[in-house]
């Protein structure tokens, strides 16, 4: 499977959007668009096939990313459809790996009302479209492993990274963070050595007065609750721990 590495730090400016109509006049498209990527969600079985080699199954639920200045050739099996965007990723920073033809699964659903939602927004806000495709593009990077690699690098720190985000104001232990993960907390705290270069009870901290750095900073949100809203409600520990991971007292830190 050809692999490919768009960069998605900035949003996508979308030049085109819609329903792609094919295989009614002929079932072989040549085409290739030398300044734009393309972006497509097939509902049709038919073979793609990339420039003079790598051939790829269109199947039903998969979509397709084609870098620009490619060279694609369709072989359609009667009347296709499918959504499409054409647009330019202005991103500079290091790509991340994708594979250009994939199997959406659980997601098809939802990336398809995305594109939709796209395609209806183009002609009176790109802004709008660019948002949807944007966020359709990230979770097409989900599927890729790619925006994993991008962070945490393996899919159960991952999975264990987004639980303690949602539950940092919560009591946390290893065990039932390894039991979300679903792996065992000694092999937890292995995968997170590796990749995240902290144990899990080093990591949870860090996140935690990461987040008290923002409130306090950011907000006026009194000091108890910031400190509730972390997970850590005993002041004089909260305080404790601001000094020693963030250099300075909350009031301090809030007085910046």
């Amino acid at each position: 499977m050809l692999s490919i590495a768009p960069c998605l730090d900035e949003p996508p400016e979308v030049v085109n959007a819609g329903v792609g109509v094919h295989g009614v006049v002929s079932d072989h498209d040549v085409f290739r668009l030398p300044d734009l990527w393309q972006l497509h969600l097939y509902s049709y079985a038919a073979r793609l096939v990339i420039g003079s080699g790598a051939e790829h199954a269109i199947l039903p639920g998969r979509v397709s990313l084609v870098p620009p200045d490619t060279e694609v050739h369709y072989h359609y099996r009667g009347r296709s459809e499918h959504l499409y965007v054409h647009l330019r990723l202005p991103g500079a920073g290091p790509g991340m790996p994708f594979s250009l033809m994939q199997d959406t699964g659980d997601e098809g659903a939802l990336l398809a009302g995305l594109l939709r939602r796209a395609v209806a927004a183009f002609p009176y806000s790109r802004a709008r479209a660019a948002a949807e495709v944007w966020t359709v593009l990230w979770r097409v990077a989900e599927l890729s492993g790619g925006a994993e690699q991008d962070g945490h690098g393996h899919p159960v720190v991952a999975a264990a990274a987004a639980y303690l985000e949602a539950h940092l104001a919560d009591p946390l232990t290893v065990p039932a963070v390894a039991r979300a993960a679903g792996v065992s907390p000694g092999h937890l705290t292995r995968l997170f050595t590796t990749h995240t270069g902290r144990t899990v009870v080093a990591y949870i901290r860090h996140r935690r007065l990461e987040r008290a750095r923002h409130l306090l900073s950011a907000s006026t949100l009194p000091i108890p609750a910031v400190a509730a809203a972390v997970g850590i409600p005993d002041l004089q520990a909260f305080n404790k721990a601001c000094h020693r991971e963030l250099g300075a007292g909350p009031r301090a830190i809030r007085g910046r």
